[in-house]
């Protein structure tokens, strides 16, 4: 059992614990923790919280289906506040939003549109897999008409945007090459679809990677293949 003496309960014997998509980064919800809910979260690994209105302990998911597979668990530096890093299965807010922030109450006012951060990519995968899971007619769902058609057309697809995007950037201007790169990842996500390869694996993937030399990651898969130059 992890030590959670460090942790500074509030006179209710609660701590505030935010849950973040560990994948993309969304904060997806806050609620409270007493000391038994952040001990059965560390020893299962599934978020358990402590609810003030029934003043019972309970687990995120345990009716809905929705719970939250935990990651990390971390604390702030002044130690009162807990945050969960996880894998949401489903929405996480009450009213079946994805999460519980989605009211804005600033109007815009305070800069505008918010810029598209990469959780864009979570959510355009999962809408991919759900037009292959809800089986949509392939006379209104491309998606759908993809799949239908199979592993040699979604590659050809591939190869197409993969041509388009080099073109682009042979060429001045941004906007093109931006815009054949959203193609180009739009479909190699729905060749990932075809094996529910998830996208956290991607992004596991490129953690392992990252501080490590390109000349370094080709010579440690030559030698996993055993190939020669």
């Amino acid at each position: 059992m992890a030590d959670i003496s460090k942790i500074e309960f509030d006179d209710k014997g609660l701590v505030p614990a935010v849950a973040q998509e560990a994948t993309t980064g969304e904060v997806l919800m806050v609620a409270y923790m007493n000391r038994e809910a952040l001990e059965k979260t560390l020893e299962s690994g599934r978020a358990h919280y402590f609810s003030r209105s029934r003043q019972k302990l309970w687990m995120k998911g345990e009716t809905s289906g929705n719970i939250q597979k935990v990651r990390s668990v971390r604390y702030d530096c002044d130690c009162d506040t807990v945050l969960l890093k996880v894998d949401q299965t489903g929405p996480a807010c009450h009213t079946n939003a994805r999460t519980c922030f989605f009211n804005r109450m600033d109007n815009g006012r305070g800069g505008g549109k918010e810029p598209a951060g990469p959780d864009i990519i979570a959510r355009l995968y999962q809408v991919i897999l759900d037009r292959k899971k809800e089986d949509a007619s392939p006379e209104k769902s491309y998606v759908a008409s993809l799949y239908e058609k199979g592993t040699n057309k979604i590659a050809q697809k591939i190869h197409e945007e993969s041509a388009e995007f080099i073109n682009a950037a042979k060429k001045e201007g941004k906007d093109e090459v931006v815009s054949e790169l959203c193609d180009l990842w739009f479909h190699t996500l729905i060749m990932l679809g075809r094996d529910d390869i998830a996208i956290g694996e991607v992004f596991a993937e490129f953690e392992r990677r990252f501080g490590t030399s390109g000349i370094e990651e080709k010579e440690s898969r030559k030698k996993k293949s055993g190939k020669k130059e």
